[in-house]
């Protein structure tokens, strides 16, 4: 068999980095300017959990980022103990 059948031990690490940079990215809380804070209260206190169409008045942001940034900063349940 040739060599070029068989994956090499540094794309498979390419692979596994990528993945880990994925799942990072994923977990990690998302950064976001004063102006954009601001405006991302503004619009949700106008149009609710409408995240697309607030995601759509914030240049290069994804309504999956204004959510998980909305849920991080103002989750009802964040800090509460159950004891």
């Amino acid at each position: 068999m040739a060599d070029w059948d068989r994956p090499s031990t540094s794309d498979n690490a390419s692979v596994v980095s990528a993945a880990l940079e994925t799942t990072n990215e994923e977990t990690s809380k998302p950064e976001f300017s004063e102006d954009e804070e601001i405006l991302i209260a503004k619009m949700y206190n106008l149009v609710g959990e409408r995240w697309s169409l607030i995601a759509g008045r914030i240049p290069g942001r994804s309504a999956y980022e204004i959510e998980k940034y909305w849920n991080s900063r103002y989750s009802e349940n964040k800090g509460d103990n159950l004891d």
